[in-house]
């Protein structure tokens, strides 16, 4: 992936994009990259934060993977060997070629400003020197001695030099903030050899792209999320990626800007078409044909066509209704049992790996697993899904016969394999938020979850794997967690580990655009 510049044994420099946090801000409010990197690969377990950047700062990030790198690193930094340069612009007059500021930060409300020396406060030093001027813009280099929260923001604000995209320090709105970790230079640990590391950065491009290519490797995935809603200031708009198509989402049709935007994501993603869908609620009393996604512009898909997720091949099709056969936010979760590495400390697996997968529309999950060495069972109320799964198993080069699919429903079945004393390693439960069938009636995912979860726990080994997941976007995520917890504490079965896992980075999580997915792993003894 692009967000990393340099790794070895000791050290992992990245790229930080802007739009992500150094660490969550919260339990529940999407990961910051330092939690993403840890969780993503077993070689970065071990990672220690050693500096941060601000959410919508991006650039250059470095972060210890040994007890000696880490104890180096913050000697360093604590000794001021560490240098840093900054890359800033600003639409306002420049009056001074180079200057520094010496002041003391002193936090007032959500900003920092600038007071005396004598005044107290955390003493900060930053240099700064004019670089160029481009398109009306003066870009800045800012060099920190000291390394205070918001130190260059407020430093230039102070002398009439506040950031573009800088809405708290006075600066002219953008579209992102115009200040990026542009260099990086420190001692390695272990040769003590002098390495300096530079991260590009296209202040052009947007903030979403650029968070997208930055945690996306196209190389390896074709399907993912290009805008998020008012997360990326697009409110009720939702586009995605599908391999050479590309997905609109709206509770309207397109605006002039949004057909604009389309045509040049078009051209930088090298897509042929766009189909768009209206969000509704009324799926059920419609159609498959009044839902399915419309040709918009371009070339047709004229059938179903394949999109390529973490190397993994799918089956798309615009002409099935509503859902297009891969929901793009449990990616890194299907990646999870793809490599068996849960989180930091925590497989998917230990050594067997049979794999109970219930709801399992077009098994995505299952065929993750099957790839990973699993043995799996692939649950689901839709024979037209089953099937579509066993099409995705065959994409993969995996023998579908080798694996069982079974057509019904999951209260039934579960009960039924209860009684036959079937146990698996690893279970997915991930229900929609409403079902409705003939031997359970309807099943509402926060007033049943629990019903559900009780009758999957008899099937869980003892150290087994559980995944439980909701897209309800009404079911708080505290209230979420516990449901799952206490339901687990009744059936007198204790709980090993625990790793709540947010959306990904392509499904950003703000005020304005909560998070929706919830998903809790669970190694249960």
């Amino acid at each position: 992936m692009s967000i990393v510049l340099f790794e070895d044994e000791h050290l992992l420099v990245i790229n930080k994009p802007a739009g992500m946090n150094t660490h969550a801000p919260s339990p529940y409010a999407g990961e910051g990259v330092y939690d993403w990197l840890r969780h993503r690969e077993p070689r970065w377990a071990s990672l220690a934060t050693i500096h941060r950047l601000d959410k919508q700062t991006s650039g250059a990030m470095v972060f210890g993977k040994t007890a000696a790198a880490n104890r180096s690193l913050t000697e360093q930094f604590a000794d001021h060997q560490v240098e840093k340069a900054y890359l800033l612009a600003t639409d306002r007059p420049i009056n001074k070629m180079a200057f520094t500021v010496r002041s003391a930060l002193i936090r007032t409300g959500d900003k920092y400003v600038s007071r005396p020396l004598h005044a107290g406060g955390d003493v900060a030093e930053t240099h700064f020197k004019f670089l160029r001027t481009e398109n009306g813009r003066n870009f800045i280099e800012a060099r920190p001695v000291t390394g205070r929260t918001h130190q260059i923001r407020a430093h230039a604000a102070e002398h009439g030099l506040s950031i573009l995209g800088d809405d708290l320090y006075g600066g002219t709105p953008a579209a992102r903030l115009w200040l990026h970790a542009a260099e990086l230079s420190l001692k390695h640990p272990a040769s003590r050899a002098r390495m300096t590391f530079r991260a590009p950065i296209n202040f052009e491009s947007s903030a979403a792209l650029l968070l997208r290519e930055a945690t996306i490797d196209p190389a390896e995935t074709t399907a993912y999320r290009l805008v998020h809603g008012a997360s990326d200031q697009r409110p009720r708009w939702y586009l995605d990626r599908l391999g050479d198509f590309l997905l609109s989402q709206s509770d309207r049709g397109l605006t002039p800007q949004q057909r604009e935007e389309i045509a040049k994501l078009m051209t930088l993603t090298q897509t042929r078409g766009v189909y768009g869908k209206i969000l509704t609620t009324q799926i059920r009393q419609s159609k498959p044909d009044e839902v399915s996604p419309q040709l918009l512009l371009g070339e047709s898909a004229s059938g179903p066509f394949s999109v390529r997720e973490n190397g993994v091949q799918y089956e798309i099709n615009f002409g099935e209704g509503y859902s297009v056969g891969l929901f793009l936010d449990q990616r890194d979760n299907r990646r999870r049992f793809l490599v068996n590495h849960v989180a930091a400390g925590l497989p998917a697996f230990s050594v067997q790996r049979e794999v109970l997968n219930t709801f399992a529309y077009t098994c995505g999950f299952s065929v993750c697993a099957a790839l990973g060495g699993a043995k799996t069972t692939s649950l689901d109320l839709s024979k037209k899904y089953l099937e579509w799964g066993k099409r995705n198993f065959a994409l993969n080069g995996i023998d579908a016969t080798q694996h069982d699919f079974i057509f019904g429903d999951a209260f039934d079945w579960m009960a039924r394999m209860g009684k036959k004393q079937r146990r698996f390693d690893a279970i997915v439960l991930d229900p929609p938020t409403f079902s409705q069938s003939k031997q359970s009636g309807a099943f509402r995912v926060e007033k049943d979850y629990p019903s559900l979860l009780g009758l999957a726990l008899p099937l869980l080994k003892s150290g087994g794997v559980l995944f439980a997941s909701t897209n309800s976007a009404t079911w708080p995520p505290e209230q979420f967690v516990q449901s799952v917890l206490s339901t687990v504490a009744k059936a007198k079965r204790k709980v090993l580990q625990t790793h709540y896992v947010p959306q990904p980075p392509d499904f950003p999580v703000s005020r304005a655009e909560p998070a929706y997915l919830k998903t809790l792993w669970l190694r249960i003894d």
